[in-house]
């Protein structure tokens, strides 16, 4: 059984070497060792997750764009109002994007903590180096990173062609 003791206010444990405290240690480790994994695999979901909303609703609000400037005359919408309302569809999706692309931020950044406790774990109840740690030189081996990419490149696409294209036209 675990000695309990209060010291300068706090209470500390102290383990006896028993057979059972090493047994209830290792099977702590090993539910600890399960959640971490069940973590890292819910990231790494919830990264697929976050790229379909996107896709979902950038497309559903470009193509409400498109549909304003195809549509503003024959709706008699006079044109600086089209002009504005596209401009509001557009700064909607990118407040859309950056919201998309700091969830998956934040969720590599939970990734590689969570990496680094299941190395922290496996070093202890394994041994030293049965796990190689994440290192962020690998970056371009992640997923997260095209994603991320892919929405900066899809937000800077859709502002350039609108101004170049769809702005302009809108008389």
């Amino acid at each position: 059984m675990l000695a309990k003791s209060i010291e300068g206010g706090g209470m500390t444990t102290s383990e006896p070497n028993t057979p059972e405290t090493g047994a209830l240690r290792d099977q702590f480790a090993l539910e600890r060792y399960r959640y971490v994994l069940q973590q890292i695999q819910a990231v790494n979901e919830n990264t697929h997750r976050f790229l379909a909303i996107y896709q979902t609703l950038a497309t559903a609000l470009v193509g409400a764009a498109l549909a304003l400037f195809v549509g503003y005359r024959k709706w008699e919408v006079a044109p600086d109002v089209a002009r504005s309302g596209v401009v509001g569809l557009l700064a909607l999706t990118t407040m859309v994007a950056a919201f998309t692309a700091t969830l998956i931020a934040v969720g590599a950044a939970a990734w590689l903590d969570y990496r680094n406790e299941e190395c922290d774990i496996t070093d202890e109840m394994v041994g030293p180096g049965f796990r190689k740690r994440p290192r962020p030189g690998n970056l371009l081996r992640w997923y997260e990173t095209y994603v991320l990419l892919f929405i900066i490149f899809s937000v800077m696409l859709m502002w350039v062609l609108s101004g170049l294209l769809m702005i302009p036209a809108m008389k």
